[in-house]
């Protein structure tokens, strides 16, 4: 398995710091095949004109961030725009100060597409739409470019291709407004109201008349509806020639902490308005992920499932049970990697571990059963040892290894002295930690 240098880099830096690397997953996956092709199966209806709506459940550490980021690179690949955002204190669904509005404001600031996977395609998109659009007006048009008449042959092609398709939407009029306000800024070479339209777009505009003035709308983007914008952005997305867009949202347990009862209530409102848009075809070509630990969404007094209209749409039925996974139900529980996949993914992380500084490999098979034994051997490891732990412990014993060479790996190994994990540590006691 060869590996650049540069992405080897990212997974190991990434890993060894707790948190999940944004490239070079394909290297570093192991087990959740089911997970995978479940939610890929979701991927194909929303890029058939269907939307999804999906829960990621673990406790800390996992997987959950991991299988984000792994389905985040696949829907990529296929021709989606994918927007993430982590929850916060800051951040939520639902609020009164512009949190809800700030949770947009991210989903927007992150937007990828397969060319730019970092974030911050808004522009690229729209500026790849409008080309594609001028070159259609160039081959159906008899007009000189840039004519009055090339224009408002333009102008009425976007208005039939996507004014039609969002003006049935709510906000939907003035969303399209502003894509043919997009392409006149393009058409006159005028950077300063591109720059406005694309602050638009983001959220940014703090009253509406400032947007009056500035666009000649009387709508901003608010805490209220951001939610309707995400909706229309699917809608534009599938026009502009991609397959769809897919939201996924991190750290539930942020509203879970939420301390205001009425608060949290409000914010699972906004979760049951998304749930029940992409189940009854109120959203097309949409696909929402949302990720949280066990506590945040089972926890009948503070959680999802304190929402009754959630918890009993979502809670398992009759015929769930311990070892049978039902990958269609909204819920998808991680269920600890086993013993052999944890073995795989730390031969793979010994192997770009040793191409990115350039040594060969010293640690054996025999070692690494022997590092996996002792891991899960530890005090409480049945029920609260996670893979991020595992890795990061094995990285660190490969740093080791490494500016040691002279070290006998097996005895290292063998007289380690692992500190052992409290049988009645408390999970919600780690609400700060990052997620892999």
């Amino acid at each position: 398995m060869k590996i650049p240098k540069r992405i080897a880099s990212a997974v190991i830096n990434s890993l060894k710091g707790g948190v999940v690397p944004r490239i070079g997953l394909p290297y570093i996956t192991v087990g959740r095949e089911t997970e995978i092709d479940a939610m890929l199966h979701d991927v194909a209806i929303i890029a058939d004109g269907g939307a999804s709506f999906r829960f990621i459940v673990g406790k800390y550490g996992s997987g959950k961030s991991f299988m984000l980021q792994t389905i985040r690179s696949h829907v990529m690949d296929r021709g989606f725009v994918v927007v993430d955002a982590d929850l916060s204190p800051e951040r939520r669904l639902h609020g009164t100060k512009g949190q809800g509005l700030a949770t947009y404001k991210e989903l927007i600031r992150n937007m990828s597409t397969k060319t730019r996977p970092d974030g911050g395609a808004l522009s690229l998109i729209l500026d790849r739409w409008i080309n594609s659009v001028i070159t259609d007006a160039h081959q159906l048009s008899a007009a000189p470019d840039g004519s009055p008449e090339f224009v408002r042959f333009a102008q009425n092609k976007i208005r039939s291709e996507v004014g039609a398709s969002l003006g049935e939407m709510v906000h939907g009029y003035d969303f399209s407004k502003l894509l043919i306000r997009y392409y006149e800024a393009v058409s006159n070479d005028d950077e300063e109201l591109k720059a406005k339209i694309i602050k638009w777009f983001r959220g940014e505009y703090p009253t509406k008349t400032e947007a009056k003035h500035d666009l000649g709308i009387n709508m901003i983007i608010t805490d209220d509806d951001w939610y309707e914008y995400i909706k229309l952005f699917a809608m534009f997305l599938k026009r502009a020639g991609y397959s769809g867009l897919l939201v996924l949202i991190d750290e539930l347990v942020n509203i879970y902490k939420i301390p205001n009862g009425i608060t949290r209530q409000n914010n699972y409102e906004k979760i049951l308005t998304m749930y029940n848009d992409t189940l009854q075809g109120k959203a097309q070509y949409l696909g929402i992920v949302m990720c949280g630990t066990p506590q945040c969404i089972e926890d009948t007094r503070r959680g999802v499932y304190s929402y009754e209209a959630l918890r009993s749409r979502l809670a398992e039925g009759r015929f769930g049970r311990e070892g049978v996974k039902d990958m269609l139900a909204p819920v998808i529980h991680l269920t600890p990697l086993s013993y052999e996949e944890m073995l795989v993914l730390i031969e793979k992380l010994a192997d770009i571990h040793s191409q990115l500084f350039d040594y060969e490999q010293k640690i054996s098979e025999d070692d690494m059963i022997r590092f996996i034994k002792l891991e899960f051997g530890r005090i409480g490891s049945g029920s609260h040892i996670t893979p991020r732990e595992v890795i990061r412990d094995f990285i660190e014993l490969l740093d080791i290894v490494l500016q040691n060479p002279d070290i006998n790996i097996s005895e290292f190994i063998a007289s380690e002295d692992m500190p052992s994990a409290s049988p009645d540590s408390d999970d919600t006691d780690d609400f700060a930690e990052f997620e892999i």
